[in-house]
Parts: structure tokens; sequence; C-alpha cells
């Protein structure tokens, strides 16, 4: 049987729940193969990834070597017992830990980014036997107990399980909470609030603060480097763990290994997934700094997963950072922004006027959409969903998220790929918004 788009769509309606969605309502697109920065259908229709999926395909699609890797793991030891050592898991996690800054000294291997923060929660409150978790209202932390209430946007309403979550504002000027000017203003500012929130909320019950490096579905919004540096001084001065989330912003997209390597700040904690193996099988994962490693040399560990270290995964993982390396993809991730993506993503602010504020660094960036410039007023939903729908239908997949475009290719995307997306781009914003 010839197998087609539509018989995939009803497989698909028939058996499938989707995360986040309406089940009822629901039309996806169908995907059958991919190759670097480009998917296609059954039907032979291709697209241009910008959205890099849901932002973990940095090595792009199908990469041969992590293929190859996963292929001759699966050939060697498919699955093993965590509590035994296999010889993937230990080859990963000391590739990890040779890209992690100097202090850290184990990884704690998870199934994706959600468990990898949960379990950096528990860590974090086991080691300073306290129990609050402040995050901030602007983050996406994953969809289990403590991660989703850790998240601050909406979703994370209807799933207020956990205990002992307290939000915070950080820095946004386009946006601010603080009524700033500037972005000395806004890091100023919300550097105070920060410290207000933890007085207010007793520091002695305070185990982590809970932050992206570089808060992703909430806007790509680039951190202020004083404000993160601010962040640091806070948690070492009230003895508070600060764990940074780099599940969508480590290992390549911003243009280096972790984003907080912008800001000249360390964590206590990394949590890691999506770009560690570009998500081609499912892991996670917590960088473990060497004071807290050495309390649990001798204090018991209460959490463990199945599939902690599945060989499968860890092929990937060794894979990938090796071809990492070899074949520069942070250097392009880091190159292609600053020649590229930047310049022209700012040159499309100055043609369309819908265009509020362009920001992101590496291949990790957003276009916020106004309906006035100088009100600031987002971008109606419907008038989104147009751009979205007239997008795909140009062959190209956009990553859509309220009044934002995010564009975040394949870290090994070309110039003259991303010159053709830039292209469809301007085209379907002056046609939609014309």
């Amino acid at each position: 049987m010839a197998i087609t788009n539509q018989y995939v769509k009803d497989l698909d309606r028939e058996y499938v729940f989707h995360s986040w969605s309406t089940q009822g309502t629901l039309n996806p697109l169908v995907i059958a193969g991919g190759e670097g920065s480009t998917v296609w259908d059954y039907d032979g229709k291709r697209y241009l990834d910008f959205s890099s999926q849901l932002i973990n395909t940095n090595l792009g699609h199908q990469h041969p070597a992590v293929i190859a890797a996963i292929q001759e793991q699966a050939g060697a030891l498919t699955t093993i017992a965590p509590a035994t050592a296999n010889l993937m898991r230990g080859e990963a996690a000391k590739r990890i830990i040779e890209q992690a800054p100097a202090g850290f000294k184990k990884v704690f291997f998870t199934n994706g980014g959600a468990d990898a923060n949960e379990n950096a929660i528990r860590m974090a409150r086991l080691f300073t036997g306290r129990d609050k978790v402040l995050s901030s209202y602007r983050s996406y932390h994953g969809n289990t107990g403590s991660a989703i209430v850790a998240t601050g946007d909406p979703r994370r309403v209807p799933n207020e399980y956990a205990r002992g979550h307290v939000h915070f504002f950080t820095p946004y000027l386009y946006r601010s909470e603080f009524n700033a000017q500037t972005e000395a203003e806004e890091t100023e500012r919300a550097l105070r609030h920060l410290r207000r929130v933890i007085e207010c909320e007793g520091a002695n019950s305070i185990a982590a603060i809970l932050l992206e490096s570089l808060p992703g579905t909430a806007g790509v919004l680039v951190t202020p480097a004083a404000y993160m540096q601010g962040v640091r001084q806070l948690a070492s001065e009230f003895g508070i763990m600060l764990i940074l989330d780099e599940v969508m912003a480590g290992f390549g997209r911003t243009g280096k290994w972790f984003a907080f390597e912008h800001y000249g700040v360390v964590p206590d904690l990394i949590t890691f997934a999506k770009g560690v193996n570009s998500g081609y099988v499912p892991v996670g994962g917590v960088v473990i700094s060497e004071q807290l490693s050495t309390y649990f040399d001798t204090h018991f560990f209460p959490g463990g997963l199945t599939y902690s270290g599945h060989p499968l995964a860890m092929a990937s993982i060794v894979a990938s950072i090796d071809t990492m390396r070899a074949e520069r993809v942070v250097e392009n991730a880091h190159e292609i922004g600053e020649k590229q993506l930047g310049p022209r993503l700012r040159e499309l602010q100055q043609r369309h006027p819908a265009i509020g504020e362009v920001r992101g660094v590496g291949a990790f960036w957003a276009l916020e959409f106004v309906s006035d410039k100088a009100t600031r007023a987002p971008l109606a939903a419907q008038t989104m969903l147009a751009l979205k729908n007239r997008l795909m239908e140009r062959g190209l997949l956009p990553f859509v998220v309220e009044n934002r475009i995010h564009v975040a290719p394949p870290c090994i995307i070309t110039a003259e790929e991303v010159e053709a997306g830039i292209a469809i781009l301007d085209e379907v914003i002056g046609c939609v918004l014309s």
C-alpha cells in the first residue's frame, strides 16, 4: 500500500492523543522524512525547517554520524538497567563535563528536560534543607509536577499541584514591568525586585532560583549580562542554589556551548536536553557541580529512572558532541547569527511596521509583531495564524508563539538556506499584513 498524507493523518486522528490541544480541532502537519534543514511529507512537499521542530534539532534532521552511532549501539546493547555501568553512559557524561565550566563533576541522566528540572530541584532541596523554588513568570520548564509549576506561563495554572513555588519578573525591556527606559534601569529594578521577593519569602526557606539562561518559549528574551551576574550574586549571598535551564538554549543554539557563557556566570546545577543529541533519542540530564556531587557521596539521593543513561541515547550524545566539535557547528550558529540572521531580520523590521522588535543571538531569534508600534499592542491571534498558515504554504516551518515568530533553524543551516527562509518571511509578511 502506498502511504499518503491522508492515511497518516487519519491514523493519527483515530488513535493519537496530542499534547496541549483540544483534540477535536486538530489538523496535524504530516511529515515523512527529513535531511539537514529540510523535511518533507508523503506527497513530496518540502519545508525549510526554521523551527528546529521544538528548538531541538541543532544538528538538523538525520545526521548520518548520529544515525550510524545509534545503529551501532543497537547492535551491541540496546538497553541495560541504570544501576550498571555502560560504556556509552560514561563517554557521554565525560564529553558533557568537558564542555561544562570548571568545577562541574558529574552528570545525572533523565528522559528529557522536564524531569531534568525535577531532579535539579530535588537535589537543591536536599542539599540546602530548604523547600521553596523561585522562578520567572516568563518561563517554561516542562510539563511534570514541579517543572510545570516552576513554569511561569499560563499553562501552569491548571497544573498547580506541587508545593513551594514562587514567581518573579525578569527583565524584558520592550514590555517592562518596571517602567524602565534603558537596559541599565531594567536590570537594576529587576534585581531590586528579586531581592525583595527573596527577603519577603524568607531567604532561609529558599532552596533554588531556577532560570532559563535565555528564555525561549517566553520570547527568546536575551537577558542582560549584568542581570544574570546580579542573580548569581544574590544566590551566593543567601546560600541559594542557582539552577540554569539550558534545555532549549544549550549545546550550540546561541552560538556557544551553553547560553550562560554569554553572561560570565557559573550556576550550581545545569539542566539540559534537546540540543545535546538533537532529540534523536529522548534524553536529558543535570550537570552537577563538584560541591553538590561531593555532598551526595555521603548522602542518599532518593531519585531514579528506568531509562537513565539509556545506551541508545548515550550513543547519540557521544556522536552529537563529537560531530559538533568536528564540524564547528557551534561556531556556525554564532557566525550565522552575527552575519546573516541578525542583520537580515533587522532589515525585515525596517521594511515591515508590524515587527515591533527583533531580538536573539546565534541561531535563536524572535520577531515580535504588533498592531501599533506606538502602543506595542500585540498583533491579533487570528492574524498570527494567517501568517503561520501562509508561511507553511510557501514551504517554511515557523515556530509561532502568541504574537511572535521564533526563528530557530538548525545550527548547521547554510547561508543560502537562511537567505531562502528570509525571502519567504519577507514575502509572506508583506502579503498578509499589507
